[in-house]
């Protein structure tokens, strides 16, 4: 009877255990939706520190995974102590982030919603590459994001667009899927996405915003097209060769610039955007 008792309370704790465990796999389940990420990123016992209180998001762009586009960066902010977080998004049969750009947003705001509950963190820092330098700018104006970000960190975005497909064709073999990417026709200079994108206030919210860009860029042309208006207080344009003129790093290959990073960094590290002169001075 005894042990036929001790069983019983076994099995009832059990039950009430499970809810709590089922509770914790379901808040989890959104990392691993993303399938492979970059090394450091989408650890779900990450924990905020009280000088790291903002997990990082990472954003990738155009037929990007976050896996090979943050490879060099997202582990070198999990080793300064960050909480890194990469989603992927807007897969279509053109391959990765090639869907409309309103419902990558929206996938945008759905995982950052995960984040902020799973960390319990007020707010987060997204760093961007291309399309995703770009997009979360949807998330921010249209979709209530304002109030969730403190930095948008954007590597050669496609803020004003791009004159046309070349760029697009160096990033992909297959010529049909590129013409079926939505997002790519989205990207174009005039298109109705950026248009009502770029109308207004560029700059919403209380966000920070550092761009930073290359004049060997041939995927955003020209290359300028990534810069966005806003106060000086708040907007940073940075062209990279104007700090380091030797720099070649181009549209692709500035994700893995160290150079680049220096201006990432200091971002993250102080009040406001990048000040590029104070970041060239830095030891990261």
């Amino acid at each position: 009877m005894k042990k036929n008792y001790s069983t019983l309370i076994l099995f009832c704790f059990i039950l009430l255990t499970l809810p709590n465990l089922a509770s914790a796999e379901s808040d989890t389940d959104f990392l691993l939706e993303q399938g492979a990420p970059p090394p450091g990123a989408n650890d779900p016992a990450c924990e905020p520190s009280e000088d790291k209180p903002k997990p990082i998001i990472l954003v990738p762009g155009t037929f990007e995974r976050s896996a090979q586009n943050w490879a060099e960066l997202s582990p070198m902010l999990a080793g300064k102590g960050n909480c890194v977080y990469a989603l992927n998004y807007g897969f279509t049969h053109a391959g990765a982030s090639t869907g409309p750009i309103e419902e990558s947003a929206q996938e945008l705001k759905d995982f950052i919603d995960n984040v902020l509950q799973l960390t319990e963190a007020e707010q987060v820092d997204i760093i961007g590459h291309s399309q995703g330098g770009m997009m979360p700018r949807y998330y921010i104006k249209n979709l209530g994001g304002a109030k969730h970000v403190d930095n948008l960190i954007a590597l050669v975005p496609s803020n004003h667009g791009t004159v046309g497909f070349l760029g697009f064709h160096r990033l992909t073999d297959d010529v049909s899927d590129m013409a079926s990417c939505i997002a790519c026709q989205q990207q174009l200079v005039g298109s109705e996405f950026l248009e009502n994108l770029i109308q207004g206030d560029e700059t919403p919210g209380q966000v920070d915003y550092t761009v930073i860009t290359t004049k060997t860029d041939e995927v955003v042309i020209p290359y300028s097209s990534a810069f966005i208006e806003g106060p000086s207080t708040q907007v940073s344009n940075i062209t990279i060769q104007d700090y380091y003129p030797l720099n070649m790093a181009d549209h692709q290959a500035i994700a893995y610039d160290p150079l680049s990073f220096k201006f990432v960094f200091d971002a993250l590290a102080h009040e406001g955007p990048a000040d590029p002169e104070r970041a060239v001075q830095s030891i990261y």
